[in-house]
């Protein structure tokens, strides 16, 4: 997943505001503690940031 379709993503779940607060505050522990900007700056594939956030926030299957 291109971090574009991955970023319109979040906005389509969370909203464009809350979503970028989201990135740069939430702390995932799926992801080894890291936010979503850091995980993105350290190569961690969006894809995997995508099923963290989906976890974390109970995301319904049918749009993950």
């Amino acid at each position: 997943m291109r971090t574009t379709v991955f970023r319109r993503r979040m906005a389509e779940e969370f909203g464009q505001v809350r979503s970028e607060m989201l990135a740069r505050d939430h702390v995932f522990s799926a992801l080894g503690g890291l936010t979503v900007d850091q995980a993105l700056e350290e190569g961690v594939p969006t894809k995997r940031i995508w099923s963290a956030v989906c976890e974390a926030f109970e995301v319904p299957a049918d749009r993950r």
